[in-house]
């Protein structure tokens, strides 16, 4: 590992760890501090989508034009800034405002998978990003236990204060990447335009339906266990930090395998976490579950490994961009759905998430790209 990939691992190691501290209990803060009804909550999540889906093109063109340390060290910043003012707001409309520019700092997705794909040396694609999924997931394993007890015997606003500590930490981290020459393609010979590649187009909308799928069932479940399961904060904080754990692990692993096979695994793993949900008791079993839904974030960085075949190296930033776009879309989508089906049945989005993960891993075996494009050759 070099030194550029070793300072992106632990400021994302801390950054997992601060954001866990408060992350996965925005839905049930929402709840019980605001009082939003669960359909509010789904609105609230569907608008912190849309800021994070308005972001990630302008991101990934930004990286490929003026390069890749300036955002990342930008988003850094405005995600510490956002976490203040979360911690300090009394008012929901404060609070949302630093939720939503939390989702803004979501343009780092790009520019991030794109420093990590030119600084992996001799890795392959799926293994370097793999990196950055697992890191970031193993500081979110400590995180939401720790939330969870601030939050319980300090009150919620403390763990967003102590978590902008540890973003201070991480900033400083990350501060030591080096700059990266911009990519550029030869003007005699340019390649495909992205929106003329149908390889590519073909495989953004496999992969959208796929993360649809994949979400469709996570955004009410912390109201689920907090609400229909009667779990406590510290107890719903050892589920979250079993996924967490799931998702550094699980990422690592399965980011060892060939790209299309890992983002089939990953599919699969999704669905023993729906299914878990839907019929098991216990804490154990729900942090089981949780930790198998690691195959979600692991699923990210194989589709990203799949995309970067299909495309060239100076569409590398684009290319991230609109595949982090079209997963913000989905996340802008899905919550308000959830909300509505929660607040009629709060156990059938589990077994309609079954059914649609089941129909988006044939979809995914039979019409995914199984070699690498041509394309692949010039960059």
């Amino acid at each position: 590992m070099n030194r550029n990939l070793f300072f992106i691992a632990a400021a994302l190691l801390l950054w997992g760890v601060g954001e866990g501290m408060f992350f996965n209990f925005v839905p049930i803060h929402l709840e019980s501090e605001f009082l939003l009804s669960k359909q509010q909550v789904g609105f609230a999540l569907g608008a912190f989508g849309f800021f994070m889906a308005i972001t990630h093109l302008p991101g990934g063109h930004l990286a490929d034009r003026i390069g890749r340390r300036p955002l990342l060290i930008t988003a850094w910043s405005l995600g510490l800034v956002s976490t203040l003012t979360m911690g300090l707001a009394k008012s929901l409309p404060i609070y949302l405002i630093g939720l939503f520019l939390y989702g803004v700092t979501a343009f780092v997705a790009s520019p991030l998978g794109s420093y990590v794909t030119a600084a992996r040396g001799k890795w392959k694609v799926g293994t370097a990003l793999s990196l950055t999924t697992a890191t970031f997931n193993m500081g979110m394993a400590l995180g939401p236990v720790t939330g969870g007890w601030i939050a319980e015997n300090y009150g919620v606003r403390t763990s967003y204060l102590a978590a902008a500590c540890v973003f201070v930490l991480s900033l400083f981290f990350i501060t030591f990447i080096e700059k990266q020459p911009i990519d550029k393609h030869d003007p005699e010979s340019p390649p495909t335009g992205l929106w003329q590649n149908t390889r590519f187009i073909n495989f953004v909308m496999i992969f959208a339906f796929a993360v649809f799928a994949l979400y469709i069932a996570q955004p009410l479940t912390p109201n689920f266990l907090k609400g229909v399961r009667s779990l406590s904060l510290t107890e719903t904080g050892w589920v979250f930090s079993a996924g967490a754990l799931g998702n550094s692990l699980l990422a690592l692993g399965i980011g060892r395998l060939n790209p299309r096979r890992g983002f089939l695994l990953a599919q699969l793993l999704v669905t023993f976490f729906a299914a878990l949900m839907w019929l098991g008791m216990g804490l154990p079993v729900f942090m089981l579950a949780y930790f198998l839904l690691g195959g979600f974030r692991a699923a990210r960085p194989m589709a990203m490994a799949q995309a970067r075949e299909l495309v060239h190296s100076s569409q590398m930033g684009i290319t991230y961009g609109t595949m982090e776009t079209v997963s913000a879309i989905i996340f802008i989508i899905v919550p308000p759905i959830a909300g509505f089906i929660f607040e009629r049945d709060p156990f059938i989005i589990y077994p309609l998430a079954i059914g649609l993960i089941v129909i988006s891993i044939f979809v995914s075996y039979f019409f995914m790209p199984r070699q690498a494009s041509t394309v692949n050759q010039l960059s």
